[in-house]
Parts: C-alpha cells; structure tokens; sequence
C-alpha cells in the first residue's frame, strides 16, 4: 500500500468543492488516513516549493497558497499515488480531461485546485512537512476485500 499527500489549494476550499473532491478519492476505493484544515505559513509554502524558487511563477504561487486555507490529506492505497494523479489531470484545468478534478472544476491557468506528490520520494518529504508523527494513521477497513482482489494474497 503506498500513501499520498494531496493538497485541496485554496481555490478548491473557497469554491466549496472540498467534499466533492474528497468524495472522488473514497469513491475509487482509496482511504483517507490523515487530514487537516489548516493556513500555509510564508515559511512552509516556501520549504514546500523551494525546487521552483528560480522560476517566475513562484512569488505567485507562493502568495497563492499562503492566501487562504488549503485542506492536507493523506491518501492511501494500492498505486494510491498514480491513481491520484490521474484522478487530478493535467496541470491546468483549460487543458484537462473531462472527468478529471481539473478537467470538471477548473478553467484557470493559474489556478489549478490539487496537488498530488508525484514520487515516494517526494510524498514522503511532504509528510515530514504538513503531518506530526501520529496524524497519519493506519487501520483496518472493513470493506478492503471489497475494493481489492486479495486472494492472492497480496492488493490487486
């Protein structure tokens, strides 16, 4: 089971569409293990996207996502961070397919609602940043043998 980080960005929380993004990812079979409401400091939005710093895009995204709450979600499952990053489609929802969170709730090429960490690696540098050790949980869910095949022992 691999865990991800996802970021509903501002735009997603002041356009009220926190419960249906969130809906998407426990409706594909993924558990939700962590989650917080919380507003992004100068310092942590900084650490955050410090591998975009020599970019022009990056005073404005920093501004951007310090500029009201953003919900952190911790997201696990079989593949939980390919299949999410599919779920979210392209970068800007002007270019993204229809059904994805992207492509059915955005049209801005600024905004773009989610983020997904794109690596174990990079999910695991994100933990360390948004989540205390204990805020991310795990524990059984009843409906497991129902989202997968696990009579070969193993998810499927």
């Amino acid at each position: 089971m691999e865990t991800t980080l996802i970021i509903l960005k501002p735009d997603a929380v002041q356009r009220g569409l926190m419960g249906r993004i969130l809906t998407r990812f426990e409706d594909k079979g993924l558990q939700v293990v962590g989650c917080k409401l919380m507003q992004i400091s100068q310092e942590l939005a900084a650490t955050h996207y410090e591998a975009h710093k020599a970019k022009p895009f990056y005073p404005g995204l920093v501004k951007f996502m310090t500029s009201a709450p953003v919900l952190v979600l911790a997201i696990r499952g079989n593949g939980a961070i390919t299949i999410c990053r599919n779920m979210m489609g392209a970068t800007f929802g002007s270019k993204a397919n229809p059904g994805t969170i992207r492509g059915d709730f955005g049209v801005s090429n600024s905004f773009n609602l989610i983020h997904g960490s794109d690596s174990p690696e990079a999910a695991e540098r994100e933990f360390k940043l948004f989540f205390k050790a204990g805020e991310v949980l795990t524990f059984p869910r009843a409906i497991e043998g129902w989202v997968y095949d696990l009579s070969g022992g193993k998810p499927e």
